[in-house]
């Protein structure tokens, strides 16, 4: 920016502070997002601004009109990789619709859902809370969630069926001839207590005995999948199938099986669930989301509703099961060959 630019950026804001009352810092602090502001202040600001016509970058057109024609989509940082599918579902939409699209994560998403800077918001990620978005929707802020269902005015729920394909993957195993297994689960999400009420309702239906103990925890990482197969390796005797919450996670699982001489699937299958890039690449067997359809939906959700559609009825996207190499045909016979094997 020139010097001439910031001068004028900093007369701006100069007026707006002292027609607001406040110091030319909290009015940058209220053009930034920060949360350093109480609220009544923060509106009294914009509320100048808007009159002023104060426009230095693209949030300046919604302080003026008070509407903006920018989407916000908030996702855990926890494997960028993950999301390169919903992104660009999400994103061919948005551009399509000529609205911008502005991607955070938990951090600093906050600031940004207000009408001020966004005009609505797919929110995938757990750590933001349900009473924020709860707060946001009731001040009439769109948003389409996809990892939760909230009954509330404002909040579209478009979220995976994970019972079923679930359910289909460990009758698989069944019906292969596994018997002794053991669950990797993740943080406790829609999704993790979903694929495991489907683990346990299959095996109580084919009368197949789970202990608690075979229960293992992760945090839906690589690592965690790692770690918690390192457990496993030191127990009384390892379970034939392990049935992971994500594809991560059975990643990690399967290198800390391998790193010690155990053969997978011969020894154990090992399953996931997601269908990421790196799971084709393994041949490992999981359940695939249509992640990119996931985030075209979500963004299409979101701008009809904006536009004053008023669906807010949950949708569920289906998956399906995808059968690969780290299972074996049979488990109760010859364990020689596997599912995607020769």
């Amino acid at each position: 920016m020139s010097k001439e630019g910031r001068a004028e950026m900093n007369v701006v804001i100069k007026d707006i502070a002292k027609a607001a009352g406040v110091s030319p810092a909290t009015v940058s602090n209220v053009l930034n997002g920060r949360k350093n502001v109480g609220e009544a202040t923060r509106e009294r600001v914009l509320a100048i601004c808007r009159e002023m016509d104060y426009q230095t970058n693209p949030y300046g057109r919604a302080l003026k009109s008070g509407e903006s024609k920018i989407i916000l989509f908030n996702f855990s940082d926890f494997d960028r990789q993950f999301y390169l599918k919903i992104i660009h579902g999400i994103s061919d939409y948005v551009y399509a619709s000529h609205y911008d699209l502005i991607i955070c994560t938990s951090g600093s998403c906050e600031r940004f859902m207000s009408k001020s800077f966004t005009s609505g918001c797919v929110m995938l990620d757990r750590s933001c809370n349900d009473q924020l978005l709860i707060q946001k929707a009731r001040r009439g802020y769109p948003i389409v969630a996809m990892d939760r269902v909230l009954d509330e005015p404002n909040i579209k729920s478009l979220i995976v069926n994970n019972y079923t394909p679930m359910c289909e993957l460990v009758r698989g195993l069944a019906d292969r001839g596994y018997r002794r297994f053991a669950f990797l689960g993740g943080l406790d999400t829609l999704d993790n207590q979903e694929r495991y009420a489907a683990f346990r309702d299959v095996l109580k239906e084919r009368d197949i005995p789970f202990r608690h103990e075979s229960y293992l925890t992760g945090d839906y990482r690589e690592k965690s999948g790692y770690q918690a197969a390192k457990l496993l390796l030191i127990g009384e005797s390892l379970p034939q199938a392990l049935v992971c919450a994500n594809d991560n996670m059975a990643i990690g699982a399967i290198r800390a099986l391998r790193e010690a001489g155990v053969r997978v699937p011969e020894d154990v299958a090992v399953t996931g669930f997601d269908d990421t890039q790196m799971a084709e690449v393994l041949g490992l067997t999981t359940v695939a989301i249509p992640n990119y359809e996931r985030g075209y939906l979500a963004a299409q959700y979101l701008i009809a509703n904006i536009r004053g559609a008023q669906s807010f009825e949950p949708f569920k996207i289906q998956a399906r099961v995808v059968w690969r190499n780290t299972v074996l045909l049979n488990a109760g016979g010859e364990r020689e060959k596997s599912i995607g094997g020769n």
